[in-house]
């Protein structure tokens, strides 16, 4: 099983100094569905792709709390695999909180092997490159100890961008840069790559020069839509069928993508410097009538708004308008363009 970018704390505050919905529970409730088919016994491994957590800094009580569904998984005997991202800056903060017998943490280059009846899986991986990946690729594979013993299956787990992945709601299209994964030199040994970091579920078909089929990159996506450019995105998880029987570089039998639950997020353009409160508040509440009460909504008001304006468009009155179960936040064009001008 693949699952990679959870985000874990991402919207949540233990102390929350203004009532409000907060989508940080449902991060948590993804990740926890996502893992069913282990704790079911349905797979043999999970491997995560990285960015476990929102960001590096972060108390030990968000970490023990995102590590725990992951012990539940390793305490039914199922391995767990966990490749620090970006996020965590390549390493996984208060990481005694998730020492577990069944848990294994890329924190250098390595390989971890897993005996399964009369077969033997290697996983080689890395913590996320923040520069010059392109440059370091092969020699942090080599330093993993690839192919090192004998194993009959040898997957490659990574947070990083291989060129030909897409992201955003225009498909920009990662090339060649130093920071991006060039796939025609991802070792054709491997027989799939398990990587994060790209938001956007795809598979991409790396080593094409080489003699035998292409090694599949594959990417789950995240778990959960954490800004306004994934929505349109699906969002999820994989899990991944390998026929350890058949020839060497053409096991992978088959894949299958698993939707999770995501809410609607809605974007509006607001020109307000045309209308007065009574009509801001007209036409809020219009719009705001139309759609799921679970929406996430974002407001971009463009033109110049006077204090008068603000008192229909500031936080709390927005909130006010808008149904409890509802996210929505305000974005003004012209101050941000104002920003950028005086910086």
């Amino acid at each position: 099983m693949l699952l990679a970018d959870t985000h874990l704390g991402f919207d949540l505050a233990f102390h929350p100094r203004v009532e409000r919905r907060r989508r940080g529970p449902e991060f948590f409730a993804n990740f926890k569905r996502a893992l069913r088919p282990a704790l079911e016994g349905r797979v043999d491994c999970v491997v995560h792709g990285g960015d476990l957590l929102f960001r590096s800094k972060v108390p030990a009580k968000l970490v023990g709390m995102a590590f725990e569904p992951l012990k539940q998984v390793a305490d039914c005997g199922i391995p767990v695999y966990l490749v620090p991202g970006n996020h965590e800056r390549s390493a996984i903060p208060h990481r005694h909180l998730g020492d577990h017998p069944h848990i294994h943490i890329f924190d250098g280059p390595r390989t971890f092997r897993l005996q399964k009846d009369q077969y033997t899986l290697a996983l080689a991986g890395f913590p996320f490159v923040r520069h010059n990946v392109r440059q370091k690729f092969l020699q942090l594979i080599d330093q993993t100890g690839f192919p090192g013993p004998d194993a009959d299956l040898h997957l490659l787990c990574v947070h990083q961008a291989v060129a030909g992945a897409t992201v955003g709601p225009v498909g920009y299209q990662f090339r060649p840069a130093p920071d991006v994964i060039e796939p025609f030199e991802i070792p054709a040994d491997f027989s799939a790559v398990l990587a994060g970091h790209i938001h956007r579920h795809q598979v991409l078909a790396a080593n094409r020069q080489a003699n035998g089929p292409a090694v599949p990159v594959f990417y789950p996506g995240s778990i959960d839509r954490t800004s306004f450019a994934e929505k349109n995105e699906n969002k999820g998880f994989l899990i991944l069928d390998f026929d350890l029987k058949a020839k060497q570089g053409n096991r992978l039998r088959q894949w299958r993508f698993h939707m999770l639950p995501v809410r609607p997020m809605i974007q509006f353009d607001l020109h307000a410097y045309r209308m007065n409160n009574r009509q801001l508040r007209s036409w809020i509440a219009t719009r705001l009538s139309a759609l799921p009460e679970d929406s996430i909504l974002k407001l971009k008001i463009h033109g110049r708004v006077s204090q008068d304006a603000m008192k229909v468009l500031n936080a709390a009155a927005l909130r006010a308008q808008a149904a409890p179960s509802m996210n929505i936040d305000a974005v003004f064009v012209e101050a941000r363009r104002s920003h950028r001008f005086n910086r």
